[in-house]
């Protein structure tokens, strides 16, 4: 029913002011970054963009911004995060991305309240996607992010037919096994985008991934996008010597709070300043700064990273 995504589409950052406001001026020179690097598209508002942590006003004028950043770049698309511990603030946030003319619309299960059965995520992810019936719609699996640690299998099972607008899953959790089930379902009716960025060679070789969503495309994009061509190419140890350089990147930023905190802060040595984290997340200090680009260029992470 809907257009299959390959390539690689890139989670962004929130940029703010040293203040915490929204930093929109740097977002058209973000977009044509992300362009140049390869990507093909942007998922805003999500968890790498502190989307919960937005009020629906930023979150709306961030859509808009974006909107008009990527009006110039052929084929880049933009997907909107919409997720709410309100679905009356979801269904609007999924209607206004609609009006905007964005391409899809996803949503996480929320942190709070934790849903506590497939019947509850399924009920909520339909009302947002009646909100804009003509969008591709993605239900975001991150488990660790909101414990909503259920079968996506199952949930393809029960949503099918509840959600006509029902696109894929952006699949972000360990099991190859079960995303693999997933993309096999109903004769591969669904987009499956896998969403771990340490794991995109397996995701291809045992799940026939053929597009995702990721978060250190932000700086990593060359690499990760290497992956994918590699193994088209059937260069296997290139694909695995890629692979493990983005391991090592993954293992710099998670020594330092993960692609929110750390991912952020590396986009400062690119030439693109995304200010402070959002409470309660808390900003690189000047002094970890020291110690996490030693790291980086330990593995001569400079030498690799977008430009």
């Amino acid at each position: 029913m809907y257009e299959k995504i390959t390539g690689l589409i890139d989670a962004p950052f929130t940029p703010m002011h040293p203040d915490g406001s929204l930093n929109l001026s740097i977002i058209p020179d973000y977009a044509h970054m992300l362009h140049r690097n390869g990507l093909k598209g942007v998922f805003i508002n999500g968890s790498s963009g502190e989307g919960y942590l937005l009020t629906d006003a930023e979150r709306m004028v961030l859509a808009e911004t974006w909107k008009k950043a990527i009006d110039d770049l052929p084929d880049f698309k933009l997907i909107v995060h919409v997720g709410s511990t309100s679905v009356m603030s979801a269904a609007q946030l999924a209607s206004h991305a609609s009006e905007l003319g964005a391409w899809g619309i996803g949503t996480m299960a929320p942190p709070f309240p934790r849903i506590g059965r497939l019947e509850e995520l399924v009920k909520y992810c339909e009302e947002i996607s009646a909100a804009a019936p003509a969008l591709p719609f993605y239900y975001y699996h991150i488990p660790a992010f909101n414990g909503a640690d259920f079968s996506m299998y199952d949930f393809l099972v029960a949503a099918e037919k509840r959600i006509p607008n029902l696109a894929g899953i952006k699949f972000t959790h360990e099991s190859l096994y079960e995303y693999n089930r997933c993309r096999r379902f109903g004769g591969g009716r669904f987009d499956m985008l896998h969403g771990q960025d340490e794991t995109i060679l397996a995701s291809l070789a045992l799940g026939g991934a053929q597009g995702c969503i990721c978060g250190t495309t932000n700086y990593n994009a060359l690499c990760l996008n290497d992956i994918q061509r590699a193994w088209q190419e059937g260069d296997l140890a290139r694909a695995r010597a890629q692979q493990e350089f983005a391991q090592d990147v993954i293992d710099v930023i998670c020594r330092h709070r993960g692609n929110i905190v750390a991912g952020k802060h590396i986009m400062k040595y690119l030439g693109l300043d995304m200010g402070p984290n959002r409470t309660p997340f808390q900003t690189i200090s000047p002094e970890e700064d020291i110690l996490m680009k030693a790291e980086l260029d330990a593995i001569d992470f400079f030498a690799h990273c977008n430009r």
